[in-house]
């Protein structure tokens, strides 16, 4: 076991026999092998089901709670032309849920809009006002949450006293109560027996989407045109699976799996825009990466800066010249939304030195006048991960006396239960265990850092710099060849719950003096030796190691190694997470 400054790592636990079984068995590479046992999957029957990731193994809508009652009512109201408004969130599960059921409802030859609440102005979910306006533009409209409204109990209620017709569909963690006389669509609903609970709201959306289609045709399966929009929705769902960082097992890696590849296939004219001018379009295949790391952030820009009804707008455009500039948008919204995370992630580091009790403390809460908050959750996550432990960002609101922010957890503490625990001090407050948001008057501030602080320390065992860094084997770079990682993307779609596959090396050499790279030197390159096998290497992030490894003689690492496709070439590259001299 190797133990760092940032982290220990912890090697996997496996036996060799079941190695060398598992990979005669399904015929695979030694390291494949390893990592499977290194994840508990030992024997034949479960490596083939893991590998399996067929459309089949989705289960039938009508099983989901809620579904059957809500896909009548949106069949009724196509079949008499009422208007049908998608209510969605502003993230990228918002943005793809709406996306897609509005597609869905304008093929059906229904007539649908959507509306998507100002994040500074309105905040999350649904809203009375909103609900008000709606209901004031057409009374005999039928409004559908996606990814929201769970929670919305006054919501709910306003929208009846007013004669609205509201669907609620939605994934996030619910109260005591529910919404009353209002049709509810949730995986985990008390009483369900849905047997996986983990969809984000783009797969709740496609579901619906799944069994509206289904009505339309014969009852039980879609006609050949509604399915075929099933297919190519599969993208537009696997692009909010993987931005909502659900788990990616079960159904959500079947649709992530098919999802891939037909956004390739079968993509709309935005969603294609959106790929160019993320620069991806000449990859032969897209990974669950691209979406994480460059399509996702480029929707969410939209709507942590104010303006998601723009990405909607991309997504459901037929026009190819609005799809190129709104693209183009887009991405620059996504330049200024980086420019923003760095300055506001410097602030907060700053902020933590700048008070060094703090630093003592099993949880961060901080606030600055500055932040803004659509950036502010992306940043607690950074800072989080920096110091290693949950970490609470607060910034200013419309009134000068609250605070509002985000909170992200750190090594699986539930912070959701902590801010239950601490609700005395807070004016509102939502999310689950890992990622919440709140508002706070100023003037409790203190008290709620300080019972914060105290809950996390009675409930949380992992000390602050002690999570550890799960390895999944021990390799030599011999081992690494272009055909051996490209076989471990049979492990693949990679996220939440499936990492890429962890590997360590040992007593590796520097075949060139470490090298600094993006903008203030961010990012650091390295080219590595073992033995007579040189790889390129890179940290992103960790600029500030350069020196400190450049006085080593050799190392040890902690990385993933990933395909980079570049002008037709192929060649692996390690992404380090982590490394320690080798003494």
């Amino acid at each position: 076991m190797v133990s760092t400054e940032r982290r220990v790592w912890q090697y996997a636990h496996v036996d060799q026999e079941s190695i060398r079984r598992l990979a005669a068995e399904l015929q695979i590479s030694p390291l494949l092998a390893r990592v499977l046992v290194a994840r508990k999957i030992h024997t034949r029957e479960m490596g083939l089901k893991f590998f399996s990731r067929k459309l089949s193994e989705l289960h039938d809508p009508e099983q989901l709670p809620g579904i059957s009652q809500a896909a009548d009512r949106i069949v009724e109201a196509i079949k008499h032309q009422r208007l049908i408004t998608i209510y969605g969130d502003y993230d990228v599960d918002g943005v793809t849920a709406t996306s897609l059921l509005w597609h869905c409802i304008r093929l059906a030859g229904g007539r649908s809009e959507y509306y998507i609440p100002a994040r500074l102005e309105e905040g999350y979910g649904l809203n009375s006002t909103a609900i008000e306006t709606l209901a004031a533009q057409d009374p005999s409209q039928l409004v559908v949450s996606v990814d929201c409204g769970i929670t919305s109990l006054i919501e709910a209620r306003r929208a009846r006293e007013l004669g609205l017709e509201l669907i609620i569909t939605d994934h996030h963690q619910f109260a005591e109560n529910f919404p009353e006389e209002t049709i509810l669509v949730h995986p985990r609903l008390p009483g369900s027996s849905y047997p996986f609970g983990e969809l984000c709201g783009a797969g709740v959306a496609f579901k619906l989407a799944w069994a509206v289609c289904a009505r339309l045709g014969d009852g039980k399966k879609a006609s050949p045109r509604m399915k075929e929009f099933l297919l190519s929705a599969i993208g537009l769902a696997a692009i909010g699976t993987v931005a909502d960082v659900v788990p990616l097992t079960g159904e959500n890696r079947v649709l992530v799996h098919y999802g891939l590849s037909t956004i390739g296939e079968k993509s709309s004219i935005g969603l294609k825009a959106l790929i160019k001018a993320a620069g991806l379009h000449e990859k032969t295949s897209l990974a669950a990466d691209d979406i994480g790391f460059s399509l996702g952030p480029r929707i969410n820009a939209a709507g942590r800066l104010g303006q998601a009804r723009l990405a909607v707008e991309l997504l459901t455009t037929d026009n190819e010249d609005r799809a190129q500039k709104l693209a183009a948008y887009l991405d620059e919204l996504n330049k200024q939304r980086q420019s923003l995370e760095r300055k506001m992630f410097k602030q907060a580091k700053d902020l933590v030195n700048d008070h060094p009790a703090w630093s003592e403390e099993k949880a961060l809460v901080l606030t600055h006048d500055e932040w803004h908050a659509g950036v502010i959750g992306i940043v607690a996550g950074k800072v989080a991960e920096s110091f290693q432990r949950p970490a609470i960002l607060l910034g200013p609101s419309t009134s000068a006396d609250i605070l509002q922010g985000s909170g992200r957890s750190f090594a699986g503490f539930n912070l959701h239960e902590g801010l239950v625990a601490c609700r005395e001090h807070l004016i509102t407050f939502g999310g689950h265990h890992a990622a919440v948001g709140m508002k706070l008057s100023r003037k409790h501030l203190d008290t709620f850092r300080a019972s914060l602080v105290d809950f996390v320390s009675q409930n949380h065992s992992v000390e602050p710099g002690s999570a550890p860094l799960p390895i999944d084997a021990e390799v030599t770079f011999q081992e690494i060849s272009t055909r051996a990682i490209e076989e471990l993307d049979l492990l693949a779609p990679f996220g939440s719950a499936n990492p890429r596959p962890m590997f360590a090396a040992t007593r590796v050499e520097l075949a060139a003096p470490p090298k600094t790279m993006g903008e203030g030197g961010r990012h650091l390159s390295l080219l590595l030796k073992q033995h007579d096998k040189t790889l390129r290497a890179v940290a992103f992030g960790q600029g500030e190691w350069a020196e400190e490894i450049a006085a080593h003689s050799a190392i040890h690492l902690a990385f993933q190694p990933i395909i980079n496709e570049f002008r037709g070439q192929r060649n692996v590259d390690l992404h380090i997470k982590d490394w320690a001299p080798a003494t």
